[in-house]
């Protein structure tokens, strides 16, 4: 069965582009598949769903977000140009507009009062930021990082440490270990590091490993696909 949906990770979440063609059953079978073979890298995520023209009855709608809820993966919007859809959408309760999307709410421990212009991001208006994962130490082998957004490093992703996100994969240090940028078929994210020697490397679909031999001396590469293979050049 070809594959039918687009999974993608944006500021709001997990952005899930459906086809138009294939039934309704079809799709929801595909998604919750998808998550099936990776639950621990989709559990916890907010999803967003794009429909496009295609019209979604609030019974099949409510028993996707019901199967979605069961793996715990939360429906937030749904995204449609249907009346149809919009008003089931609007009846679940979901969102029809990302920014009416409620930020998600983490509980923070401290003991220092905060200023009361803090707020949580400020964003100007022509930049777009989105989710990420910041670890300040060295990844040791048997340490194992799975996400739907970014990764950043600083520090080393040593042999037998391994990260999965769904976008882009930062190390401001070494990195010996096994990666995988835009693991739900980003072809746009990239891996960067300060010394570029993975066990393993993916973007998407595509694999490649560090050549074997004397080790050449460190330097700052970022790689990423073009022509349908994976490059690496100068990062600077």
């Amino acid at each position: 069965m070809q594959d039918s949906i687009e999974l993608k990770g944006i500021r709001e979440g997990l952005l899930v582009t459906v086809d138009p063609n294939p039934d309704w059953v079809s799709i929801m079978a595909q998604i919750t598949t998808r998550i099936d073979n990776q639950a621990a890298f989709f559990k916890g995520a907010r999803m967003v769903l794009q429909l496009g023209e295609r019209a979604v009855q609030r019974p099949d709608l409510a028993k996707l977000g019901d199967m979605l809820h069961e793996r715990s993966v939360e429906l937030v919007c749904v995204l449609s140009n249907s009346a149809t859809t919009q008003g089931a959408t609007r009846q679940l309760g979901f969102v029809t507009d990302l920014t009416e999307i409620q930020p998600q709410h983490r509980s923070v421990k401290t003991d220092v009062e905060q200023p009361p212009h803090f707020q949580e991001r400020i964003l100007s208006d022509d930049l777009r930021g989105s989710e990420g994962v910041l670890i300040r130490r060295t990844l040791r082998g048997g340490h194992t990082i799975q996400t739907p957004g970014h990764v950043v490093i600083i520090g080393d992703v040593n042999p037998g440490a391994e990260i999965v996100a769904g976008g882009d994969i930062v190390v401001w240090g070494r990195l010996m270990g096994v990666v995988h940028a835009g693991a739900m078929g980003d072809d746009t994210s990239v891996v960067c590091a300060l010394d570029l020697q993975p066990t393993q490397l993916r973007i998407s679909t595509l694999i490649t490993v560090s050549p074997s031999g004397k080790r050449r001396k460190p330097r700052p590469e970022r790689a990423f696909i073009q022509d349908g293979q994976i490059k690496a050049e100068a990062w600077k």
